[in-house]
């Protein structure tokens, strides 16, 4: 019985010692061989491998697929004109060269992110500084973003890594600069919106002002011409009352005398003191004013 649990043991120790030769390489991965803490092997094709068992060598695993890396902070930049800008921006990037990543940041991928991080940044205020805020917001932000892959070129070897792309999310401005050019932008539509009003108001004064010249003309004319209408009705009126008054003066005369009645009593109140006998009254005594000796 000793004997087969012995045989049992053995049998399970090369098991182990067997399983432990042998390891599976995912292609999203690299598989490092350490001997004896030392980089052995490589190993970047996938399938079914052999190493010497521990503690002679190990096997540890390196995501070879493209990682993400998102600006830490909003640090504010500067631009060629002094405005401060707040970027953010995103990295793509992928180990190529696992030893000179182990070597340089260790098999934590967070070691290289954090590595990374402050040399993306500097490539990017470096670019910043160059150009106007016109062109951050507008049409140069391509050149910005090569710009930048191109300065993490030879850094990205450095560390084993390489950077796939570059993209900017955000361009704005700092807090502290959104208020002032917020205050300078209305201020500034105040001032246009205060400079409409007053020509608005000056070309109403205007046309105002034409319109009252040309009514005062209007009337000019009216009245010119009403006064003109009204003299030769007059005037025509005066001929016929002439030829009228001229057939027969008795009836002329009294026609006179009915008229400056009406003018000297028009009104209930007025009071006129002259003597009866007048001639004033005649035609009211009945009796008219001898006629004029006709010649």
């Amino acid at each position: 019985m000793n004997r087969l649990g012995l045989i049992v043991v053995g049998i399970l120790l090369v098991l182990m010692t067997a399983m432990s030769t042998l390891f599976v390489v995912d292609q999203r991965n690299f598989a490092v061989v350490y001997s004896l803490g030392e980089i052995k092997e490589v190993i970047t094709e996938p399938g079914l491998k052999f190493k010497l068992p521990p503690p002679l060598q190990n096997v540890i695993f390196l995501d070879r697929r493209t990682q993400s890396l998102d600006s830490p902070e909003t640090r504010p930049i500067f631009t060629a004109e002094k405005q401060s800008l707040v970027i953010d921006w995103l990295v793509k990037w992928r180990v190529v060269d696992a030893r000179q990543f182990i070597r340089n940041t260790g098999t934590d991928l967070r070691n290289a992110e954090a590595r990374l991080s402050p040399i993306v940044q500097a490539a990017m205020n470096e670019e910043v500084t160059k150009r106007s805020v016109r062109a951050m917001l507008s049409g140069e932000r391509d050149r910005v973003m090569q710009g930048v892959l191109a300065r993490l070129g030879d850094d990205a070897k450095n560390f084993g890594i390489e950077v796939v792309d570059v993209r900017i999310k955000r361009v704005d401005f700092a807090s502290s600069v959104t208020e002032s050019v917020y205050r300078r932008m209305e201020s500034e539509r105040k001032r246009v919106a205060n400079e409409l009003r007053s020509e608005g108001s000056a070309e109403g004064e205007k046309i105002r002002a034409d319109a009252d010249r040309q009514r005062e003309i209007v009337l000019a004319e009216a009245y010119r011409d009403a006064q003109k209408i009204k003299g030769e009705g007059d005037a025509k009126a005066s001929a016929l009352y002439a030829e009228s008054f001229g057939r027969d003066p008795q009836f002329a005369q009294f026609y006179r005398s009915l008229e400056a009645y009406r003018a000297s009593f028009r009104s209930k109140s007025d009071v006129i003191v002259v003597d009866p006998s007048s001639d004033f009254f005649r035609a009211m005594r009945g009796g008219a004013a001898a006629p004029a000796p006709r010649k």
